[in-house]
């Protein structure tokens, strides 16, 4: 197994650690580890498959995709100058956001050719009283109350609680019979939080209802922002699709990483954009900084060197493509 899969694969004592709950001390700010920006890969790893099947039925590339989003951003110099001012206001290197912008928009969906139509679309949720974040009856609230996800409430931050939420999701209940139900094989987001006709991720950068509630209590310290609930379907939406507003849950979330990296797993990543992109589009980060951890406690113990986050197919990308993208800035 090489050293990629093995930063992406639970080792049976961070399973521990996330199934007990039990959880390690703050890492001192001595020993935080600074990582450096660039690739560990020379070559880009593997493309997701879902990656390439959305980018083939769009008809296009990856390069015809980075191309266009890149031109939208160099295009647009207001939306230039409020990504540099929500950076600030969560205290990140612009490059981050921008990083995951167009990491999301080439391997996911495009973008539109005009922010204007984001406008246009976010309004259409506003009053839509029909969108509730459930699946076949049962709502997101009631599904959170069930006993497997007591164990969440331990944790002090909302992302952490959205975290543990997840891994209990996946662990219990994807693709599982509980309590007499089967529940679809498939992530939490895409069952609970994504009616069919609207799709799972939404607007500039490609929010999930699911990062957008993690973060909503930064949020809303830091930019005054609304509280978003899970009661609320159409205001997340609304949230998440409005270009001014969505920055802040995409510079949250990406703050939340940094943070969870250095205190958690002992590594500075605010160097690496093309790091933090990975953990925007893989999510967790709370669970993979543990796993890494745990990892590396076992490769102290065997006397070797600790293993670094590294970099996925969409992280590596914004690394390679970092001097290109910091033009934009």
């Amino acid at each position: 197994m090489n050293s990629f899969r093995r930063f992406f694969v639970a080792t049976a004592a961070a399973l521990a650690v996330v199934l007990t709950g039990s959880l390690p001390a703050p890492v001192a700010a001595a020993d935080v580890i600074v990582v450096p920006p660039g690739n560990q890969f020379e070559r880009q790893p593997r493309v997701d498959k879902g990656s390439r099947a959305l980018t083939a039925m769009g008809g296009g590339s990856f390069k015809t995709k980075y191309d266009k989003v890149y031109k939208l951003l160099a295009s647009d110099p207001n939306l230039i100058g409020g990504i540099k001012k929500v950076a600030s206001i969560y205290g990140i290197d612009p490059i981050h956001i921008i990083g995951a912008i167009v990491g999301e928009h080439t391997y996911n969906i495009d973008t539109y050719d005009t922010l204007q139509t984001y406008y246009v679309k976010a309004m259409q949720y506003v009053s839509n009283d029909s969108l509730v974040f459930a699946n076949r009856g049962d709502t997101a609230a009631e599904l959170f109350a069930r006993p497997q996800f007591a164990r969440c409430n331990q944790f002090n931050t909302n992302y952490e609680v959205w975290d543990c939420r997840q891994t209990t999701w996946e662990d219990v209940f994807m693709g599982r019979f509980v309590d007499g139900r089967r529940y679809p094989r498939d992530r939490l987001h895409r069952v609970y939080f994504g009616p069919a006709f609207a799709g799972q991720t939404f607007g500039f950068g490609q929010l999930s209802p699911v990062a957008a509630l993690a973060v909503t209590d930064i949020v809303n310290r830091k930019a005054g922002l609304p509280l978003l609930s899970i009661d609320d379907a159409p205001e997340v939406y609304q949230n998440i699709m409005n270009p001014e507003t969505s920055l802040h849950y995409v510079a949250a979330n990406i703050r939340v990483s940094i943070d969870l990296y250095k205190s958690i797993a002992g590594f500075d990543i605010s160097q690496n954009p093309g790091i933090t992109a990975t953990l925007y589009n893989l999510g967790n980060a709370a669970t993979r900084a543990r796993t890494l951890r745990a990892e590396n406690a076992k490769r102290a113990k065997s006397g070797k060197p600790p293993l670094y986050p590294q970099e996925n197919f969409y992280g590596w990308l914004v690394n390679d493509k970092e001097a290109e993208l910091r033009k934009l800035l």
